[in-house]
């Protein structure tokens, strides 16, 4: 294999004053940190610096695939190697720290990362990583001193250990902060669910509707935190059908006027089925299940708001709503075409929706049908 020799200078030793310094400019925001992906990058990028090192990662067990992760590398995407596998295999498997001046002349050397990035590796410095058990969770590895000796030293391995003491509480945190939030999702996404099977639509209507919405909310502008909140309280939308007669859901032919205004009641039902609730996710959700069938020009239900009145996620999901309608297969019918849709909303354009989104709609269409196909519904 072709060496590649790193690009970073070689550095002066830092002074201990200095490495205190760097701690307690990570500590605050490493102790606030709840993402899992962003503590792992504050984590690896305090280890680099801390013992002077090219790149520094953090591998997580993923014991249910038996396999080791990282999704911090300074500079590539996230990486899976086989459980036990290399020095942080290693480390992890016997609990010990391990430093290595040469990892090419050491036969626990998984060279499969380097091969997959052009990286040459040379000194390696690895820590395992404890929970609050004393259970391993993962290691700590640094890569490639960066001082003059360009070797790491025992010295380096307490520092790491110090950080690697602290990392083990903060990914513990974030672990089981991720994992509530993630079950909170599942319950929401699966509420939704029941909310559209009980009038025939699938799992995958849900899974559009929320994907469209936040392709439409970036396009806008929104931020990344509120694009993905959008499509996190999309899928309950229409949750307040659980409460409409299955003779008034399913009704094959025309509702009476009686039957319709039930039907209309599903968005008065879903909001006050989710807006007390102190959760972010549900009272969105509670705001969307409000508004999601009014229209731009104030003729929707239930209470008859037009424009900007209608809250911007109310928009959103109506136009992602009515055009996963239109262009999805049922049971009971076959898709629209998309030119027929697309004159549909072209006719609705500040009428039933706001132009503005549409505009949008069409500016990103090719990123909507992509996912229109990728999560498309198959009956026999």
């Amino acid at each position: 294999m072709a060496e590649h020799k790193n690009e970073a200078a070689v550095q002066e030793k830092i002074t201990d004053h200095e490495r205190l310094r760097l701690i307690f400019s990570y500590v605050t925001n490493i102790s606030e940190e709840k993402d899992l992906n962003n503590l792992l990058l504050l984590m690896a990028d305090l280890g680099k610096q801390l013992i002077q090192a090219d790149r520094c990662s953090l591998w997580l067990l993923d014991e249910e695939n038996r396999e080791l992760w990282t999704i911090v590398a300074h500079g590539v995407d996230e990486l899976r190697i086989p459980y036990g596998t290399g020095f942080v295999g290693h480390a992890i498997e016997h609990n010990q720290s391990i430093i290595i001046k040469d990892a090419y002349e050491d036969d626990r050397f998984n060279a499969d990362v380097d091969k997959q990035t052009g990286y040459r590796t040379r000194s390696i410095l690895v820590i395992p990583i404890h929970d609050s058990n004393d259970e391993i969770i993962g290691a700590y590895q640094a890569v490639n001193k960066m001082t003059e000796d360009s070797f790491f030293t025992k010295e380096d391995e307490g520092y790491l250990e110090l950080a690697a003491s602290y990392s083990g509480k903060a990914i513990e945190s974030a672990i089981l902060y991720n994992e509530i939030e993630r079950t909170q999702k599942e319950i929401i996404f699966r509420m939704g669910e029941i909310g559209e099977s009980r009038s025939q639509e699938t799992a995958n209507h849900v899974k559009r509707v929320a994907e469209y919405s936040r392709i439409l909310a970036i396009a806008l502008g929104m931020s990344e935190e509120e694009a993905d909140l959008l499509k996190m309280a999309s899928p309950m939308h229409d949750i307040g059908k659980v409460g409409i007669p299955d003779s008034i859901l399913n009704k094959p032919g025309k509702l009476t006027d009686e039957e319709f205004k039930r039907m209309q009641r599903h968005t008065e039902d879903g909001y006050h089925l989710l807006k007390d609730s102190p959760r972010e996710i549900l009272q969105t959700a509670a705001v969307i299940a409000h508004e999601h069938h009014e229209k731009w020009n104030g003729r929707g239900y239930p209470r008859g708001i037009a424009g900007e009145e209608i809250h911007i996620f109310g928009r959103i999901t109506a136009i992602a709503d009515v055009f996963d309608a239109l262009a999805s297969d049922r049971v009971y019918k076959a898709a629209w075409p998309v030119e027929k849709i697309m004159k549909i909303f072209k006719e609705e354009r500040g009428e039933h929706f706001d132009p503005k989104l549409v505009d949008l709609f069409f500016e990103h269409l090719d990123e909507i049908l992509a996912i229109k196909d990728a999560y498309a519904d198959h009956f026999d």
